[in-house]
């Protein structure tokens, strides 16, 4: 697949254009998600490369015991069955979704937005290319060109089996998801994540990082939204303007809780619900907290459950921070873009995940598994 994919480029990026001459809307952070370019290609044939070196994550023994009477009894990973996957603008979800997939001895149904339809298409047609070269059957990758009326149908009453549904995609999708699914779902959920500058942070430090995580990739899930800076921070005036300045070259626009009401340049939060809402646009919001308590208090609230990171030298304080915050990935002193399967290790990802069943945060090769009990006896009875 990942000759394929470098083969029909062309083929791929002119696809991809069609997509978004089509594209008539307004979202920024789809369209980023939808663009195709070499860079995304790249990425594409690098995650495939390292799922086709990554282990078999099938048949691994997680558990053995030999019983008083002899049986032996034991718990392997074995495949889910068929999985739904509904996904908005990402052609590259076509890529990493499937091969994670099929590696895991997993069917997959794709369902992408209409917005990617035809990148999608060319997509899946390489992968019926590179399953056919190998003589498997094409049905491990099928692709449903559904309207929303004929996914809520699919939804209620599929006309096949299946095992486990993961939409990606924004809150709406997602509710829609869980209204009409009649088997388990696996939530990719929003990101709307926080950094805390403690009063003993590297303040050269805690600037790159919001940078990074602010304006690198805005329609990210691991994308920064939300600063909160200690109230007894050292150099707290000077930190901020600092930092706006830097966040105003890439045309962050900054809001502010009334502790940072009179920065020129800044708008007040008029509105306490903007805590809870992620971005995906050149927005943040700075706040002011009285202590890491409230800090952790108001990142559980408020946040997505997604990433969270701390910004000091002080070990203790870190740790205290990453042990309380309730988010599927928790830094110290690093951004939470690195918030990713790839970045992870994982060879890419299917998902994100803020559920806590059956794995938080990215869903990687080793984790699109179930598991299945053998018992081996010489006719022992009970």
């Amino acid at each position: 697949m990942a000759e394929l994919i470098l083969e029909h480029k062309s083929e791929l990026l002119k696809a991809n254009i069609t997509d978004l001459e089509s594209y008539n809307g307004d979202d920024i952070s789809m369209r980023d998600r939808l663009k195709v370019d070499q860079d995304k290609i790249d990425g594409m044939v690098l995650s495939l490369k390292q799922l086709a070196n990554e282990p078999d994550p099938l048949g691994v023994e997680r558990f053995a015991f030999t019983h008083d009477n002899g049986i032996q009894v034991s718990n392997k990973t074995a495949p889910f069955g068929t999985i739904l996957i509904i996904y908005e603008s990402r052609p590259d979800v076509t890529i990493e979704a499937a091969g994670i997939a099929f590696k895991s001895g997993n069917k997959i149904l794709l369902k992408g937005g209409k917005e990617s339809v035809n990148s999608n298409l060319v997509l899946v047609n390489l992968w019926h290319k590179a399953l056919d070269v190998h003589n498997c059957a094409k049905d491990w990758v099928t692709y449903l060109q559904f309207d929303r009326k004929q996914t809520q149908e699919f939804l209620e009453n599929p006309t096949q089996k299946l095992d486990l549904i993961v939409p990606r995609g924004g809150e709406r999708l997602i509710a829609f998801v869980k209204q009409y699914a009649t088997c388990p779902v696996i939530i990719s959920g929003r990101g709307n994540n926080f950094v805390y500058i403690d009063t003993e942070a590297d303040l050269q430090m805690a600037l790159d990082i919001i940078i990074n995580a602010k304006t690198t990739k805005i329609s990210a899930c691991n994308a920064l939204d939300k600063v909160l800076i200690a109230a007894n921070l050292p150099r707290k005036q000077q930190f901020v303007q600092h930092l706006m300045a830097e966040l105003k070259k890439s045309n962050v626009e900054i809001i502010t809780d009334e502790a940072f009401s009179s920065l020129e340049g800044t708008s007040t939060i008029k509105d306490e619900n903007i805590w809870y809402q992620e971005f995906l646009d050149y927005k943040i919001v700075f706040g002011q907290v009285p202590s890491l308590e409230d800090a952790i208090t108001k990142i559980n609230k408020y946040g997505g459950g997604h990433s969270a990171a701390i910004i000091t030298a002080n070990k203790d304080t870190a740790n205290t921070f990453m042990q309380l915050v309730d988010t599927a990935a928790v830094y110290h002193n690093a951004s939470t873009r690195f918030t990713d399967g790839g970045q992870f290790g994982l060879g890419g990802e299917l998902a994100i995940s803020t559920d806590k069943l059956h794995q938080r945060g990215p869903i990687g090769l080793q984790h699109l598994v179930t598991n299945k009990w053998y018992i081996l006896g010489n006719g022992q009875i009970r």
